[in-house]
């Protein structure tokens, strides 16, 4: 509420203080609505709810200003209707009542509205721009075409119902509380071919979220008013609540060119990616695999010192073994027959590094 000399006392409320805004990239078309006429600032009651009915003058609290509510409580109690009183405010009476929408769609014509969508696109890189009215187009063309994207898939002008249908949505039903879709541009070139290959590719999709669970509150609307004067001079205004579809324009896309340099860049890249596969996979097989064991012998040979096995080789030549006695072991209680071999007479034919082991036990 303000308080001036040139506007005196006065109520500012939503419809007055938030102007729907001219948005980039986006329209809203109205396609159902609620009036409230002759609205002047005045005293009335409020509409009923569980804070705003009351019994007395009591109930009501002077200067009071709820969060839902219309306007400023004067601390009255006052009949709403031959049944139930509400606390009297100062605001745009009467107060407008939103609980009834109207069914069917107010403007139901509006499904067959069009659209022309401009659309111009830039790629800074390759310096390269175009527009989705194509060249090819002409203004008898633009006059009479509509978009289809079977028969005319390139035609910038849209109509409102094949819009929400294309996006699997009935549009009298969505034109009752409104809501929000969206027309998606493509533009995915290749700028290695002619330009008039790089053409926009339309799609469309509904943003809000439509969902049975989700009844607070649905569908797109705001409020705005329309002020004038009576003959007494009285500045009076129509309220309304506008509910519609809003259309968002989302343009996205990539564009390509042929280059040396990169190709050089991935191709070397690439080389040098295979040579890491290699050593990782050899990691991997040799030490974390369960068989790493028998992978490991079949990559690597294992052979002995050449030197070392003709030396031992020549020595097995000149001089070999003594012979092998068979004698008994009078120390074991069984009389077990065994093996021996005399280690002074091997001592007296190898030497030290090449002796049996149990030789080295015994020397």
């Amino acid at each position: 509420m303000t308080n001036t000399s040139n506007l005196g006392t006065r109520i500012w409320d939503v419809a007055d203080y938030v102007i729907p805004p001219q948005e980039k990239n986006a329209v809203f078309v109205m396609t159902n609505m609620i009036f409230t006429l002759n609205q002047s600032q005045s005293h009335c009651p409020e509409l009923p709810d569980d804070n705003t009915e009351c019994n007395n003058d009591s109930s009501c609290i002077p200067g009071y200003v709820s969060t839902h509510s219309n306007g400023i409580q004067t601390g009255a109690c006052i009949p709403y209707n031959s049944s139930i009183k509400t606390c009297e405010i100062f605001a745009w009476c009467p107060v407008e009542d939103d609980y009834h929408i109207p069914k069917p769609a107010f403007l139901q014509e509006a499904e067959n509205f069009t659209i022309l969508v401009k659309n111009n696109i830039w790629y800074p890189k390759f310096n390269f721009s175009k527009r989705n009215i194509l060249p090819s187009f002409n203004s008898t063309y633009l006059k009479n075409c509509i978009y289809d994207a079977q028969t005319d898939p390139f035609c910038p002008i849209f109509r409102l119902g094949k819009i929400v249908e294309a996006a699997g949505q009935n549009f009298q039903e969505m034109a009752v509380e409104g809501g929000v879709m969206g027309l998606q541009i493509n533009w995915d070139c290749n700028l290695d071919r002619a330009a008039s290959h790089c053409v926009p590719k339309y799609s469309f999709r509904r943003l809000d979220n439509k969902d049975s669970a989700n009844t607070v509150s649905p569908g797109y609307n705001f409020r705005f008013a329309k002020y004038y004067k009576d003959s007494s001079g009285i500045e009076t205004r129509t309220l309304i609540k506008a509910y519609g579809i809003r259309l968002d324009i989302i343009v996205f896309g990539k564009a390509g060119k042929f280059d040396v340099i990169p190709t050089m860049i991935n191709i070397g890249s690439g080389l040098a990616l295979f040579g890491v596969a290699t050593v990782l996979c050899d990691i991997v097989v040799l030490y974390c695999m369960k068989k790493r064991y028998y992978y490991r012998e079949k990559k690597y040979k294992y052979v002995e010192d050449y030197e070392l096995v003709s030396m031992n080789e020549g020595r097995m030549e000149a001089e070999p073994f003594p012979p092998l006695i068979l004698k008994q072991d009078v120390q074991s209680p069984y009389h077990t027959q065994t093996l021996y071999r005399s280690c002074e007479e091997t001592l007296s034919s190898w030497s030290s590094s090449f002796l049996p082991q149990s030789c080295w036990e015994k020397h």
